[in-house]
C-alpha cells in the first residue's frame, strides 16, 4: 500500500511532547493516528504501546499506576476513552520529576476533552489529526482527494471501486460497531438513517424541527443524534457569525459530513461523472474547499464560523483571529466574480478581505479587497494565521 509521509503532524507532535508531559491526538476512526503515533516515535530509544481495543492490553492496565509508573521513555496509549480512569494517573505520573512522555489517542471528543483538560490541566496539549489534505496529496492530486476523501485507506485504494467499497465498509462497521464502543447506543438503522439525511442537507443550515418530523422523534433526540456523530469527527457544525447590524441574521448552525469522501458514499456517488452531475455537487465543493482553507490557515474550530442573513446575503467561512477578520466564499466554477454578498459582508462585517475560492488555475484580484484564489494554488497563495501574527 502507498504510504504517504505526515512530516507537518509528526513535526508538531514531537514539539508539543518536547513541551508537555501528555499529549492528546485526536481524531475519527482509521484517520490514521496509530500509524502517526509510531511515526512520532521513530528513533526514541523507549517506546511502549498500548492498544486499549486488545483484551491483553486492557488487562495490563488493570492497574494503571503499576502498569506505568515503572515506565521510561514514550508510553503511548491508544483508544484512551475506553479507559477514561487512566486520567488522573497520568496526573501523577506526569508531576514525577523526569517523567515518562505520554502520548494519547482519541476517538470521541467531548467527554474526552473534558475529563482530560479538568484532570491534566496544565500538564496536556492537544493536536487534532484529519484526514490527508492537499499539502500531504499535492494539490495535482486535488480531484482524486475530493472525490475519494481524505481517509488513509479510502485515499490509497488501487481503484475508485475499492475505494468506495472502503467507505462503505467504514459507514457500517462505524455505525455497528465503533459507535457502541465508544458509548453511543441509538440503534444502527436509525443513526443510518439519520447520517444518510445529514448528507443530503450537508453545507444547510440546520432546521431541527424538520429534521425531527421526518425521523419522528423529539427536537431534542435529533440534536443528541447529531452530537454524537459530531464528537466522534465524522459530522461538522460551523456555527453563525453574528455581528451588530440592523439586518436579520441567521442563527442556525451549518452540518456538513467531515470527510468528502463519506459524504459521496451516503450519497452513493462513485465517479467524477456522478458527482459533477449531481443536486449536491456545489455543497460537496463547498464543504471540501472550506476544510482544506481552514487546514491551511492553522484556524482553530473557535475561530471559524459561517454568516448569513435572511436577505440572501452569506458568506461561507469567516475566520475571526484575535482582531483579524477573514472572509470566504467557494464557489465550484472557473471564472468567480465579486459577489453582492461579498461586497455586503466587507462593509457590515469590516472584513479585511474576501478570498473567493474557485476551481480554477489561478489567483488574481477581483476588486479592492475581493480575491479569486484558486484552490489548487492554496498553498502558494494563502498565508496561515500563524505567519500573520
Amino acid at each position: 500500500m502507498v504510504r504517504i509521509a505526515r512530516a507537518e503532524h509528526v513535526s508538531r507532535v514531537r514539539w508539543l511532547l518536547a513541551h508537555n508531559p501528555v499529549v492528546a491526538i485526536l481524531g475519527a476512526r482509521q484517520v490514521g493516528k496509530s500509524t502517526l503515533a509510531r511515526q512520532v516515535a521513530t528513533g526514541r530509544k523507549h517506546v511502549t504501546f498500548f492498544d486499549l481495543e486488545r483484551p491483553a492490553d486492557l488487562r495490563r492496565l488493570d492497574d494503571p499506576e503499576r502498569a506505568l509508573a515503572p515506565l521510561e521513555g514514550l508510553v503511548v496509549l491508544d483508544e484512551v476513552q475506553r479507559r477514561p480512569e487512566i486520567f488522573p494517573v497520568l496526573r501523577v505520573l506526569a508531576d514525577r520529576p523526569r517523567s515518562a512522555r505520554f502520548l494519547v489517542l482519541g476517538s470521541a471528543a467531548p467527554h474526552l476533552l473534558a475529563q482530560a483538560s479538568e484532570t491534566l490541566a496544565g500538564r496536556i496539549a492537544f493536536h487534532s489529526l484529519g484526514g490527508f489534505d492537499l499539502a500531504e496529496v499535492r494539490p495535482r492530486n486535488l480531484d482524486r482527494l475530493w472525490l475519494r476523501g481524505g481517509f488513509p485507506r479510502s485515499y490509497v485504494a488501487p481503484s475508485v471501486a475499492a475505494s468506495l467499497q472502503w467507505r462503505h465498509d467504514f459507514i457500517q462497521t462505524f455505525l455497528e460497531r465503533d459507535l457502541p464502543m465508544l458509548g453511543v447506543r441509538t440503534a444502527e438503522p436509525t443513526m443510518r438513517r439519520f447520517w444518510s439525511m445529514l448528507a443530503h442537507v450537508h453545507g444547510s443550515t440546520l432546521n431541527w424541527s424538520e429534521l425531527g418530523r421526518s425521523m419522528g422523534v423529539s427536537d431534542m433526540t435529533v440534536r443528541s443524534y447529531l452530537d454524537s456523530l459530531a464528537s466522534t469527527f465524522v459530522v461538522r457544525q460551523l456555527q453563525p457569525w453574528f455581528e451588530n447590524i440592523s439586518k436579520r441574521q441567521v442563527k442556525a448552525p451549518k452540518v456538513f459530513v467531515s470527510d468528502s469522501g463519506l459524504l459521496h458514499a451516503l450519497l452513493d456517488i462513485e465517479t467524477h461523472v456522478q458527482l459533477n452531475g449531481h443536486p449536491k455537487v456545489g455543497a460537496s465543493w463547498e464543504g471540501f474547499a472550506i476544510t482544506e482553507v481552514i487546514r491551511r490557515l492553522g484556524a482553530r474550530p473557535q475561530q471559524c464560523f459561517f454568516w448569513a442573513t435572511h436577505g440572501g446575503a452569506e458568506i461561507d467561512l469567516v475566520v475571526v483571529a484575535g482582531s483579524r477578520r477573514l472572509g470566504f466564499e467557494m464557489k465550484l466554477t472557473t471564472a468567480p466574480s465579486a459577489s453582492v454578498s461579498a461586497r455586503t459582508a466587507l462593509a457590515d462585517l469590516g472584513l479585511e478581505r474576501v478570498d473567493v475560492v474557485h476551481a480554477g488555475t489561478e489567483t488574481y484580484e477581483l476588486s479592492d479587497q475581493i480575491r479569486a484564489l484558486s484552490l489548487s494554488r492554496l498553498l502558494d497563495d494563502l498565508t496561515p494565521l500563524a505567519s500573520l501574527a
